[in-house]
């Protein structure tokens, strides 16, 4: 459990899309400063908000994010692409991407402000999955969210020591600019903040988000056909 009321939260990509949602509720919970990365940062109008440069698939970028930042309670790793395409036609230089910035950009914040976060406490790391973590016919970005369900696991063991709550969250669509030409329902991004840092607050390790996630893993224990997602199809 991990309160928001008075702490510092860092949160990746968050100058858009669901990341300006986590930034907005977790001000309005309390939260008394929040730094939101992006690759090409701008001005907060808000002064609890700092805004900073941040490439996840870059080492010396995070090294010196880590660096900066040192008073750090919670971390919410948001920050992702989606290249759309099969993965027999995909372009192997996006897919490589794909993974090196939804699967090994968490790692390295997670390797970077696990100390700082064992320094405040524990506090909490954050990380946002999908439901294509377990729904095939996303190409490389569900891959690369079922990797990175599998490292967060990972990770909520090794930092149990430390008392930090590992949080995984997985969601259908929320409604941003990445997803805006998908045909599928989508969440306000605001709710989908909502019910993730309702969760942290309550201690919960796994938030399961809509319907159609939740419906996603009770169907892991069936037929792997019962996986398929046809997503714009």
């Amino acid at each position: 459990m991990t309160a928001i009321e008075g702490s510092v939260a860092l949160v990746t990509g968050g100058r858009r899309g669901l990341g300006r949602a986590f930034v907005e509720e977790l001000l309005a919970r309390g939260a008394k400063k929040v730094y939101a990365t992006a690759r090409t940062p701008d001005r907060s109008e808000d002064e609890r908000v700092e805004v900073l440069a941040l490439d996840v698939t870059d080492d010396a970028s995070v090294a010196a994010l880590a660096e900066h930042v040192q008073d750090v309670d919670i971390v919410v790793n948001n920050a992702g692409v989606l290249y759309p395409g099969a993965l027999l036609t995909a372009d192997l230089r996006q897919v490589q991407a794909t993974f090196d910035t939804n699967v090994l950009g968490p790692l390295r914040i997670a390797q970077a402000f696990a100390p700082v976060l064992a320094g405040r406490g524990g506090g909490a790391l954050v990380d946002i999955h999908s439901a294509l973590s377990w729904g095939a016919g996303a190409g490389a970005y569900g891959a690369s969210k079922a990797a990175l369900w599998s490292l967060t696991n990972s990770l909520r063991v090794e930092l149990a020591a430390q008392g930090t709550q590992v949080v995984g969250v997985h969601l259908g669509f929320a409604d941003t600019d990445m997803v805006a030409a998908l045909p599928v329902d989508k969440l306000p991004a605001a709710e989908v903040a909502r019910i993730v840092l309702d969760g942290v607050e309550r201690g919960e390790r796994e938030v399961l988000v809509d319907d159609v996630t939740r419906a996603l893993k009770s169907a892991l224990s069936g037929p792997v056909e019962g996986l398929t997602l046809p997503i714009g199809r």
